[in-house]
């Protein structure tokens, strides 16, 4: 499975006899499956299999999905909602009797929302299934559409997680060949740090000046940080050629990036060691925020 992310959006239409619909599914990121369903009025007995073919099609994402159904009226017969316009006529006759004045008009009652209506004629048992299950079909439609819209969003984003990899693996070498980790920079920087420790006390002993030496010596070495980045980097190269869902994996390892980034700066026993550090943050930072994308 290509690298797929969290956000896209797919429409899906269809129609049967007098009726026409559309389904507009879109998902923006999120850390577990989450799915906001609209139905209209007469359709919520689609809702457990709507779920369903979304919740097989996808992991992780925040997503929106709602039907959009409409009738075809030229086969349709009027009838006048007889309840609602006996409410009505009470209504105004009482407004007539306390304020005076004319009594209503049929015209503008029959005006009035939700006193004339046009329904169609019922669906039979065998059309509403028919229905039923041309509305799924389209709706399963809609999901592949999406997986694709995901897809090609994902494919972006795999070029610029390939560049940032890159770069942390050119400031990684850097750091590994900065001329303030030779020996004997090492050994400059580890005099100039003893030689402190003896102008704040004349009292140390020749073990205690060694003992600091040696934590000096273990305190100055990136080594583990530059192996551990090396090896974060062929982990993260491996996530983005998988075959299952990485987003969850990728950043826990972006923040094992962030990491070793951090002790390296912690470490640094030059300016442009440091330099190179921070710049390592920076990328790392810049990582996690696109594997938030990340499905």
């Amino acid at each position: 499975m290509a690298l797929s992310s969290m956000t896209g959006f797919a429409r899906a239409s269809g129609h049967m006899a007098n009726m026409s619909w559309a389904w507009d599914v879109k998902s923006v990121n999120g850390k577990a499956f989450d799915l906001r369903l609209r139905l209209p009025p007469g359709f919520d007995h689609l809702e457990v299999q709507a779920r369903t073919v979304l919740a097989q099609s996808f992991k992780r994402g925040n997503f929106q999905a709602s039907l959009n159904i409409e009738s075809a009226t030229e086969n349709a017969s009027v009838r006048i909602n007889e309840q609602v316009l006996e409410q009505v006529v009470r209504e105004a006759e009482k407004l007539r009797n306390r304020l005076g004045g004319a009594a209503p008009q049929p015209e503008a009652l029959l005006a009035l929302r939700g006193v004339m209506e046009a329904s169609a004629e019922p669906l039979s048992e065998a059309d509403t299934q028919a229905l039923d299950e041309a509305l799924l079909d389209s709706l399963v439609a809609a999901a592949k559409d999406l997986t694709k819209s995901r897809r090609d969003e994902g494919a972006r984003l795999k070029l610029i997680l390939d560049a940032q990899l890159k770069q942390i693996t050119d400031l990684t070498a850097a750091a590994k060949e900065h001329p303030a980790r030779t020996p004997e920079k090492i050994k400059e920087r580890l005099r100039e740090q003893v030689a402190k420790l003896l102008e704040a006390s004349t009292l140390f002993d020749e073990e205690r000046l060694h003992q600091e030496a040696v934590l000096l010596s273990t305190r100055a070495d990136i080594a583990e940080e530059i192996d551990r980045l090396h090896s974060h980097v062929e982990a993260a190269q491996a996530l983005v050629k998988s075959s299952e869902p990485i987003g969850r994996k990728f950043d826990f390892l972006a923040q094992e990036f962030n990491r070793e980034a951090n002790t390296l700066c912690s470490k640094s026993n030059d300016k442009s060691l440091t330099a190179i550090g921070l710049e390592l943050k920076t990328i790392i930072d810049q990582l996690r925020e696109q594997v938030q994308n990340i499905e």
